[in-house]
């Protein structure tokens, strides 16, 4: 099956290094960005172009949803299957002569940042069986973990995926401005952190709830709003209150 990928950022990165540490061919990676596309068919032996799209059976388009449905229509080719990897866009944003799908890789991707591509869910949806089949196989020679999954449940992934990654990444961030401000190492908060998501591998988050918050203490709530300002201190309140609230405190 002639494959092409449609994308030179982070997805299309590690679409490309998983297809090829598998053994499934790729055609080409085709996108606008020569520079990074450069980077990737050096990295991984495949061809790239930002003129010519090759004739495929298979595009995956790995860019970002603003950019899916025109990024679309540049497969003029009828019969053939293309899928995106957006999390929250239906099949359907898809617009050709072709079969649509999705092929949503549950992960967050950074081009810095090794993966063990075998651990990443993959979410599929198509237009009938076959295809369905065909993408189930094709992504179970990547990651040991498939499932089917229409749009109305792929959004629901989508967002808890951002709760569980995007914000707290942004409150990892914010974290580290106030250490920073008082030039304290982050690096001392590392153990905190692993042992905090090492203990949800074990305990049910709500019951792994610990600080302040949760014990109701006054005394402590009200000191670290003295600390803060600006965004911080209102993430502070709105976080303490949805736990409060979560606990019925």
């Amino acid at each position: 099956m002639q494959t092409v990928i449609i994308g030179s950022g982070n997805v299309a990165y590690h679409m490309a290094k998983a297809f090829r540490l598998n053994g499934i061919p790729l055609t080409q990676i085709f996108g606008r960005n020569g520079v990074e596309l450069k980077k990737i068919s050096e990295e991984t032996g495949v061809p790239y172009s930002t003129e010519h799209l090759e004739d495929a059976d298979l595009y995956i388009i790995c860019v970002n949803d603003n950019s899916v449905e025109s990024v679309s229509k540049m497969i003029t080719k009828e019969n053939c299957l293309v899928a995106h990897t957006s999390g929250s866009l239906p099949k359907e944003t898809l617009t050709g002569p072709y079969r649509k799908s999705s092929f949503y890789p549950l992960q967050t991707f950074s081009k810095s940042k090794e993966l063990d591509y075998k651990k990443i869910p993959f979410f599929i949806e198509t237009e009938n069986n076959e295809d369905q089949q065909l993408l189930f196989d094709l992504a179970s020679k990547i990651s040991e973990n498939v499932m089917e999954s229409n749009h109305e449940k792929r959004k629901y992934i989508h967002l808890t995926a951002v709760f569980a990654c995007n914000f707290v990444n942004h409150l990892f961030a914010r974290a580290k401005e106030v250490s920073d401000s008082q030039e304290i190492p982050f690096d001392y908060f590392l153990p905190l952190i692993d042992e905090t998501v090492q203990k949800i591998h074990e305990v049910d988050p709500k019951a792994a709830q610990t600080g302040p918050a949760v014990r109701n203490d006054v005394r402590v709530l009200e000191l670290h709003e003295q600390l803060l300002k600006d965004e911080s201190l209102e993430i502070y309140k709105t976080m303490n209150h949805s736990i409060q609230k979560m606990y019925e405190l």
